[in-house]
């Protein structure tokens, strides 16, 4: 295998992290040509002089910070706004990881396939808000996408190789999050530490909040949607708490295949970065003479609603799963600030995603049109609560 050239979009998140130390431990297969974070630019520091890129892009602010301190030749230096996309499109990248956060990965997701890249994605949110568009850009310029997300590689490592006319259904497995033992009537006294406590994975803010409210699964549902070319009736969610089973595919014939591993994200990271082979990740397996049991449970839609209304949205399609990703961004960081009850993330996503007049098979310019409408329409929302209270 000839050695690959890797770009990280978000180096400094859990999952750029991981996927650093995954290419430190095969240096001689691996070699990091561009880094991209936001305002974490010491660590970005610290990973440019470690791995060597030859571009790196961050805030303003960062910008100014590594000309001072790691400018020079041999490395271009930009502003993470344009300069992810340019990265993401740099012709010697073999494989682009987008562990950026938020819809701000869509467009260098967008650059990425329209090169022809490996695109290994980490981000939602871009899939989520553009998966159409996405994924017929991808099939246009022969680019190849293998997720990361947990649940979306399981799934990718099950269909591998499978005609589509063969698979019958796929489950989507979830831990259940924080709060699937919590009563309703208690999540509103809970702190944003208990909220952010979750049980099985270390994630970002956004992503756990996402994980209590289980929107996060609605989002996945949106994912395989797109990813795989499937109908929203052929997805189902189950609850498994154990989180050892990460998704599983039901095929025509009444077999199902499912993907099992211990709960550590450099699986799935590695999977990406060596695809099609499999490369010894130094974690121990699961050791099933230990597990007791794995359970399933049916996700209860009354006590979280929000992923009704995902799957809801998912059916719909068009501009909505981009209005509803923005409302529960904009939702979510208020809660994170004080400034929004947990229940009434739910309240602020719903009733922003039932003003949005939908637009079927969106432009890019359309997409981004309704994620700034629905940002504006939460902020004022929240705002008048935030009055009221």
């Amino acid at each position: 295998m000839k050695r690959k050239n890797v770009v990280i979009l978000g180096s400094t998140g859990s999952i750029g992290v991981n996927a650093l130390k995954i290419i430190e431990r095969f240096p001689h297969k691996f070699r990091i040509v561009g880094l991209t974070a936001y305002n974490n630019y010491r660590l970005l520091e610290e990973q440019s002089r470690r791995f060597k890129p030859f571009h790196v892009a961050a805030s303003q602010e960062g910008v100014r910070y590594l000309r001072r301190n790691i400018g020079g030749r041999h490395i271009k230096i930009g502003d993470v706004a344009t300069g992810a996309e340019e990265i993401a499109q740099l012709k010697s990248a073999d494989i682009v990881v987008v562990a950026m956060q938020g819809s701000a990965a869509l467009k260098p997701f967008l650059a990425a396939v329209r090169s022809g890249k490996t695109v290994a994605p980490a981000n939602k949110e871009a899939l989520v808000i553009a998966g159409d568009l996405l994924m017929r850009e991808a099939a246009r310029h022969k680019a190849s996408i293998v997720p990361i997300d947990s649940e979306q590689s399981a799934i990718f490592q099950c269909l591998e190789g499978r005609e589509r006319a063969d698979v019958r259904k796929i489950y989507l497995t979830a831990s259940g999050g924080p709060l699937l033992r919590v009563p309703k009537i208690r999540f509103d006294r809970l702190s944003v530490r208990d909220i952010l406590r979750h049980p099985r994975w270390k994630m970002g803010k956004r992503i756990t909040v996402d994980s209590a409210t289980l929107i996060n699964k609605g989002f996945e549902v949106i994912e395989a949607k797109h990813l795989f070319g499937l109908d929203v009736k052929d997805i189902e969610v189950l609850v498994h708490p154990e989180a050892i089973i990460h998704s599983m595919v039901e095929l025509r014939d009444g077999s199902v295949l499912a993907q099992l591993g211990v709960t550590d994200m450099r699986i799935p990271i590695q999977y990406a970065l060596t695809y099609p082979q499999r490369w010894d990740t130094g974690l121990r397996p699961v050791n099933f003479a230990r597990l007791r049991q794995l359970t399933f449970e049916k996700p209860d839609f009354r006590k979280f609603p929000s992923l009704a209304l995902a799957i809801e949205i998912a059916e719909e399609g068009g501009t909505l799963p981009g209005v509803l990703n923005a409302a529960d961004e904009v939702a979510v960081e208020a809660y994170l600030d004080n400034r929004l009850r947990f229940t009434a993330i739910y309240d602020v996503v719903e009733k922003v995603v039932r003003r949005h007049r939908l637009t079927h098979d969106p432009s890019l310019d359309a997409i981004l049109a309704a994620d700034q409408w629905a940002r504006g329409e939460a902020a004022a929302l929240i705002k008048k609560i935030w009055k009221r209270s």
